[in-house]
Formats: C-alpha cells, sequence, structure tokens
C-alpha cells in the first residue's frame, strides 16, 4: 500500500482488483477484451517513449510534453482552489454550481503552472486539470512514440494532465483502458448492480458528464449515506504507477484519485458506446414508464424484457418478413435510421 493512502481511508482495506503483467495484442482480443470485470495490466505501457520521460521527474515529462504539443490546440482546464483539496464537485448543500472554474489554456501554460505549484506547500495550491484532451488536437506528436498496440478499435488517445485531484466516482458508457503515464493514481471501482448504494447525483446537471456519485469514497458520510457500506462491501481497488494500465468494463463505477504534483494518464474509449443513449432512454422512460401504476408498469417490464433485455430479443421480428420487420430487425445503420426517425415524428407530433 502506497504511503499516499492514510490508514484509516476505508479504501486501504479493500480486495485488491485482478491483476496480471502486459499482454500482446490476441491475448488482449482473447482473454481481456471480452471480460466484463476490471482487469490491471501491469507494465502494459512501460515501453512508452512518456513512460520513460516520466522517469526524470517533473520537469523531465514537462519538456517531453511540450515537444509534443507543438501546434495543438488550448486545452480545457478544471481550476479548483486549494480549500477544495483536490476534490472536484459541486458547490454547497443545494448543489448550486461547481466548486471549480472551466478555463482554456495551452498546453505549455498548463504545464508551467503545474511546474510552478509544485514549489508551494500542498495546502496552497490551486488543483489544475485537463481532462479528455484528445492526441490528435492537443499533443499531435503523441502516437508517434506512444503506440498502444493492442486492438482498441478506432479509439483515440486521451490525455488528462493534472496534478493531486479526486474525479468524483462515475461510470463510462463505453470499455476504457486507462494507462498511467506519469505520477500515481489509485482506481476503486464498484460493479454496476451497486447503484442503489452509490446516491447518485443528478442526471440532467453533472460535473463533465456522466452522473457521479454523491459520496467521497476516501472520507464516506455514512451517516448521510448509509448504503454506500454495502458499496464498499464490493469495491475493489488498486494503486498505478508508471506504465501500469487497468481495464474498465463500460458501466463499472470508478473513483480515480491522481497523486503528485504532475501526473498524466492517456485512456482510450472504445466498443459498443451506444450506453449513452441508453442513458437518455432512461431518462425518458422516468418521464414516461415510471409514474404510472404498479399494475401498468408490471405490464410494461414486460415489454421492456421482451424486446430489450430477454436473451434472444434481438430476433423478436423474424416471424415478421424481413421487409416488415422495421425498427424490430437486427442492429444495423439502416435500423438505427429508422428508428432516429420514428422517435423524432413520435416526439414532433407531441
Amino acid at each position: 500500500m502506497s504511503t499516499d493512502t492514510p490508514v484509516d481511508d476505508p479504501r486501504a482495506a479493500l480486495p485488491p482488483i485482478e491483476e496480471r503483467g502486459a499482454v500482446d495484442a490476441a491475448t488482449f482480443a482473447t482473454e481481456v477484451a471480452p471480460r466484463y470485470r476490471p482487469l490491471v495490466l501491469r507494465g502494459q505501457v512501460a515501453s512508452w517513449a512518456s513512460v520513460a520521460a516520466a522517469g526524470g521527474g517533473d520537469r523531465a515529462v514537462a519538456a517531453y510534453l511540450h515537444g509534443l504539443g507543438g501546434g495543438g490546440r488550448p486545452l480545457d482546464v478544471l481550476v479548483g482552489a486549494p480549500d477544495i483539496r483536490g476534490r472536484f464537485f459541486y458547490r454547497g448543500d443545494a448543489l448550486e454550481g461547481f466548486n471549480f472554474n472551466r478555463e482554456r489554456a495551452s498546453l505549455d501554460q498548463l504545464l508551467g503552472e503545474l511546474l510552478r505549484l509544485a514549489q508551494m506547500p500542498e495546502g496552497e495550491r490551486h488543483t489544475l486539470y485537463a481532462n479528455a484532451a484528445t492526441a490528435p488536437e492537443h499533443l499531435p506528436g503523441w502516437s508517434r512514440d506512444n503506440a498502444l498496440g493492442l486492438p482498441v478499435g478506432d479509439a483515440t488517445p486521451r490525455l488528462w494532465i493534472g496534478n493531486g485531484s479526486h474525479t468524483a466516482t462515475h461510470y463510462d458508457g463505453s470499455t476504457n483502458l486507462a494507462c498511467v503515464v506519469a505520477g500515481r493514481r489509485r482506481f476503486t471501482l464498484f460493479p454496476p448492480d451497486q447503484i442503489a448504494n452509490l446516491y447518485v447525483g443528478p442526471l440532467d446537471r453533472t460535473l463533465a458528464g456522466p452522473p457521479a456519485s454523491m459520496v467521497d469514497p476516501t472520507a464516506p458520510d455514512l451517516v448521510r449515506y448509509p448504503r454506500f457500506a454495502a458499496a464498499l462491501a464490493q469495491a475493489q481497488s488498486a494503486e498505478l504507477g508508471p506504465g501500469d494500465a487497468v481495464f474498465i468494463p463500460a458501466l463499472w463505477w470508478h473513483h480515480v484519485q491522481a497523486f503528485g504534483t504532475l501526473n498524466v494518464l492517456c485512456n482510450y474509449w472504445w466498443a459498443f458506446d451506444g450506453a449513452t443513449s441508453a442513458f437518455h432512454a432512461m431518462v425518458h422512460a422516468m418521464m414516461a414508464v415510471r409514474d404510472r401504476p404498479a399494475a401498468e408498469k408490471a405490464a410494461w417490464r414486460a415489454w421492456f424484457d421482451h424486446f430489450v433485455f430477454d436473451e434472444g430479443a434481438d430476433r423478436v421480428g423474424d416471424h415478421l418478413p424481413e421487409s416488415a420487420r422495421g425498427v424490430m430487425g437486427p442492429a444495423s445503420e439502416r435500423r438505427t435510421e429508422q428508428i432516429r426517425a420514428y422517435l423524432l415524428g413520435v416526439l414532433q407530433r407531441r
């Protein structure tokens, strides 16, 4: 256990995420990508030039990134005052906004400020975080010496650059491979079925995309959020250093804590990304289904099971002529367009 994790941190007693050493492309495709459990891949990107640069400390990795960012677009940077102690979150009990600002900065401006802040006492530092910066647009030289070499479709490498921070517990709609380049990060993961115990925050006013848990796993308030104890009982945790990677299946909840004065992570989202649409469908169902009488909801549950959740739901239209299956047909670009046109037509008539 790292000395960065206090002994009273509840994550110190969590079981570790399963791990193995680095894998080749074939092994990743057959043994890692199909699984629906997280996995740490120790040393998976240890050969990256960026990881080698990180071994020289903050200034070395900053110099390396500077050399890749020529001509790159400005970054979106989250900026938090020292009193948030690195935890980007809502502001106040009424959730009347966020406890950080969003600013635009060039890569050199961000790196320079991170190096300046590194000289200050920890309690006086602002927290800076450039999140999900696409490498081709922001660090155009990235892929030259930092190729993943794993089958992740056409996933774009995205860079996350900052100092000590907490990313609130959230999920991704797509499968995620997160690779630590500089600094250390602790990942705490919760299975998707723990959603009721995570006390999810606003669905339509989020911190940075997907909804997030209201509970801070580093210091959970179990009086206010008692069911979170059950979520912790199902959680897993691991600390990753430069060169390590973690595979996180879609919809697994994860809290990420970054340590150090200049840390860098590169991640890849790929595979089926329709979970975003699934989320929107769920929100629409809250309006259309949730508040109906119990008997009607039970009847609609049968519809959802038959057309969506049951094994074989993709074949519910097989009894119809192929030309008449319409939105019940098998997945295809044509069916997607049919469904989109049907829904737009329905919504526009209301």
